[in-house]
């Protein structure tokens, strides 16, 4: 995961260096433990690396990091997980309209993430990457883990000429995903 990072942060540099150079510093080990210990949870490792790399983006820059959506920050990531959950059972009646084992690592702004699955709902693989809709009851699970994610990140950059990088984009189906879930 670590090698896939620096690789995006090379692709970034030369693709986005204005963009780059507004993503928030790294965290500290010690400052996530405090988060964890503040939040009472143990973030799995991908999460940990990944915000040992960069804590998402300030609020203030609205452009997007991966399919149209900004890169949160840890605690942002945590007190809306938290704030999603606690509405588990009164306005979320639905099973699965959100779940208490995903944290949404990126936003659109408007109230949908993509989330790291730490349960593996629909299909017990913990890791996976789920496409959370406020308004739509599509669940689609877009990557295996967050390392695979980053890697067609990577991919997409490596491929797209930088005069004909527009920021905005997706990364693309692959590798037999997204796989489709929808929750009724």
């Amino acid at each position: 995961m670590e090698k896939q990072l620096e690789i995006l942060e090379e692709h970034l540099k030369i693709s986005r260096p204005e963009f780059l150079s507004k993503l928030n510093s790294p965290l500290t080990e010690n400052e996530i433990k405090l988060l964890e210990e503040k939040f009472n949870l143990i973030l799995p490792g991908e999460i940990k690396t990944l915000y040992q790399w960069k804590n998402g983006q300030p609020e203030s820059c609205f452009k997007s990091f991966v399919n149209n959506s900004m890169f949160m920050t840890l605690e942002d990531c945590l007190s809306t997980s938290q704030e999603l959950t606690s509405m588990i059972g009164s306005d979320f009646e639905i099973e699965n309209w959100w779940n208490k084992d995903w944290l949404p690592i990126f936003s659109n702004g408007g109230g949908s993430y993509i989330c790291y699955d730490t349960g593996g709902t629909f299909t017990g693989q913990k890791g996976q990457l789920i496409e959370f809709w406020k308004a739509d009851n599509d669940r689609n699970i877009i990557a295996a883990d967050l390392k695979s994610f980053v890697i067609k990140l990577n991919e997409f950059y490596s491929l797209t000429p930088v005069e004909n990088f527009d920021g905005f984009f997706e990364v693309e189906k692959s590798d037999g995903f997204p796989k489709k879930f929808i929750v009724e």
